[in-house]
């Protein structure tokens, strides 16, 4: 038995047993005015098989062991939205934290550090349609890839992860 009284194999339920992670992961921020002039915000919705499933995300996931943060959000940016980048810039770093029952029920002490880079994408500018994103990566963590309008992005119809969130706090350092 482990120190929650569980036995081998059974979910722990303590957070003092966590399992701990920690994450170092590379998202685009991608804000692009259509050719209406109506600024909207790329995002990726979270597949069933990742977590937490039907959130909604930016372009992104975790850096790869000798991949570079920068080659990874390229990377990331493709594969999610099959968009690629013409420009791309660190901006921000943004951090989450929490304990909490993980995909299998034991908890995890999670940790996710997330570099936001500004990028810019081929076929995007004033005046210009939206270049059409779409999951290139069949059974990844994302599903569908959308442009939200950025007065419809924080609406409540939708659950946004909370570097989306952050994102939007800081919106100016991404335009």
């Amino acid at each position: 038995m482990n120190s929650s009284g569980a036995g081998k194999g059974e979910p722990m339920t303590s957070s003092q047993d966590a399992r701990r992670t920690q994450r170092l992961g590379a998202y685009a921020v991608v804000v692009v005015d259509d050719e209406h002039g109506v600024p909207h915000l790329l995002l990726t919705r979270v597949s069933p098989s990742g977590y937490p499933a039907g959130w909604w995300a930016l372009p992104g996931g975790g850096v790869e062991h000798g991949e570079s943060p920068h080659d990874a959000v390229l990377r990331e940016l493709h594969e999610e939205t099959g968009l690629a980048a013409t420009t791309s810039r660190l901006v921000d770093v943004h951090d989450v934290h929490t304990v909490a029952p993980g995909r299998d029920d034991r908890f995890e002490d999670y940790h996710g550090v997330h570099l936001l880079y500004a990028v810019t994408v081929e076929g995007a500018g004033p005046g210009r349609p939206l270049p059409a994103p779409r999951v290139v990566e069949v059974d990844g963590t994302a599903d569908v890839a959308a442009w939200l309008p950025l007065d419809h992005v924080d609406d409540g119809e939708r659950r946004l992860l909370p570097a989306v969130q952050h994102a939007l706090d800081h919106l100016e350092q991404y335009r």
